[in-house]
């Protein structure tokens, strides 16, 4: 979900690939783990949708909803120099698993998917601070760089992006992304987004080759997914990034 954080200009894109890599040393990515952490995530969401008109004034200034306590759901802090700049909440999609805001708003077309037993990466809730946005061009992509990573460690068939239709030439840019539902009202907000989606899994060697060569920020090891997707009581099989769960189904989602 975007928002107070796209690039708006192909002159600020350029700057952001540019200087994307650079960024990297300086980032921090951090899992919302404790009370005080989720709740600096939700004033930050908050301000950033409040700036863009999309959420009502509101006495706790701040964004929150059913899932994001969901087991299925990781949501991230970015902090750069010790600051939190942007978030965004990775939701993982199952058959066993469907909560989330997109699950919810575009029902059906994902569920029939996840009845085929595709996995789906469900990224929404991406905000960043709108003055450090001014500051670091490059923070979207630093940001959506999780829901590629997530894409990877959970062996995806599909990734998503929930997008306003004046934003989705950046994902379509980017993360090579298509438009599949017109907008809609998203549980919580006030303006319509649609939904577009990347898929993952079939994407050719030479064209991740490419993608690479273009974004090599967007690289990383299995040590890297691990760190920032493992939870406890996970189990791997043969290969490091593909995730066994401990029910009964390889569905992809620890417990909590």
């Amino acid at each position: 979900m975007r928002s107070a954080a796209e690039p708006t200009t192909a002159a600020i894109a350029t700057a952001a690939i540019g200087r994307g890599s650079g960024l990297l040393d300086n980032v921090d990515y951090r899992l919302a783990q404790t009370p005080e952490e989720k709740e600096e995530i939700y004033h930050l969401r908050y301000r950033a949708y409040l700036r863009e008109g999309a959420v009502e004034p509101s006495a706790d200034q701040r964004v929150t909803d059913q899932y994001d306590d969901a087991p299925n759901a990781w949501t991230f802090g970015i902090f750069i120099q010790g600051e939190l700049c942007s978030s965004v909440r990775i939701s993982v999609l199952t058959s066993e698993w469907r909560m989330s805001c997109s699950a919810e708003a575009f029902g059906d077309i994902l569920h029939p998917r996840l009845d085929r037993g595709e996995i789906i990466i469900d990224p929404t809730r991406f905000v960043a601070d709108p003055e450090k946005a001014k500051r670091f061009p490059e923070l979207p992509y630093a940001t959506l760089r999780l829901a590629y990573l997530a894409c990877e460690y959970f062996n995806a068939d599909i990734g998503l992006a929930i997008v306003r239709a004046e934003h989705q030439a950046f994902y379509r840019r980017v993360f090579l992304h298509e438009t599949i539902a017109e907008p809609r009202f998203f549980p919580g907000l006030l303006k319509p987004v649609g939904l577009m989606a990347t898929d993952f899994r079939r994407a050719s060697p030479a064209l991740r080759e490419k993608f690479f060569q273009r974004y090599p920020y967007m690289c990383s090891t299995a040590f890297e997914r691990r760190m920032l997707f493992e939870r406890s009581g996970e189990r791997h099989s043969s290969s490091p990034d593909v995730l066994v769960s401990p029910f009964e189904r390889p569905s992809i989602i620890p417990q909590s």
